[in-house]
């Protein structure tokens, strides 16, 4: 009788050590679209990235305008050089100099990184996914994903950005709207892509009448 007992207690505890496991055990959460668009652009390999060194270009008509940066994502210290003027600062102690700067740099690192910004930016936009839409320049049907910030934070606040791709998650064309407005303050193109430290980066935006065009160039990124 004591060894049927011992048998008994035995299988049950076993099987409450199954109970618990399963509790423990998570299903994999499905990624979010956000998550899709970055990790489809390398953002997996972000953590790896020690500095990164780019030349933010502007052509508009006959007019050329260039900056270059210099940024350490681990210690956020950043360099600006722009018309022969360099300017060091960290983000964790701006002066008013280094603020205006900054938002500068703000602005081309989101051209530059922008599948990486979905993800950085989540908890300050809201987001809607549509599987079927018309690109504005290509006229082609692709998924379109339209993101408006917060009114609150930032330098640009209650901004809406309307992104166009196909089903590799490639950014091909986007729309920027100011204030979330329903008519498009830009359209551009995403173009000339190019790994970099294993970083997916489009290097060349351009108006669909060749009347603006911003890239990069001298893009460098060093690892770990």
């Amino acid at each position: 009788m004591k060894k049927f007992l011992f048998l008994a207690i035995l299988i049950i505890g076993t099987a409450s050590s199954f109970i618990s496991l399963d509790k423990v055990i998570k299903t994999p959460q499905e990624p979010t679209i956000l998550e899709k668009v970055a990790n489809a652009n390398g953002f997996q390999n972000w953590k790896n990235v020690k500095e990164l060194k780019f030349t933010f270009n502007v052509d508009r008509d006959t007019s050329h305008f260039e900056r270059t940066w210099i940024w350490k994502p681990k210690t956020n210290d950043i360099t600006s050089i722009t018309k022969g003027k360099t300017l060091n600062y960290n983000w964790s102690n701006m002066d008013s100099t280094a603020y205006k700067a900054n938002a500068g740099f703000i602005n081309d690192k989101y051209w530059l990184l922008t599948p990486f910004q979905l993800v950085w930016d989540r908890k300050n936009i809201t987001y809607e996914h549509t599987a079927k839409a018309k690109a504005p320049m290509s006229k082609k049907n692709m998924q379109k994903l339209t993101i408006t910030y917060g009114n609150e934070g930032g330098y640009t606040p209650g901004d809406a950005y309307d992104f166009y791709f196909g089903d590799d998650f490639i950014l091909k064309e986007w729309v920027y709207r100011k204030s979330n407005q329903a008519e498009p303050s830009m359209i551009t193109s995403w173009e000339d892509y190019v790994d970099k430290g294993g970083l997916k980066i489009a290097q060349t935006h351009k108006k669909g009448d060749g009347s603006f065009k911003l890239y990069f160039t001298d893009i460098e990124v060093t690892t770990n």
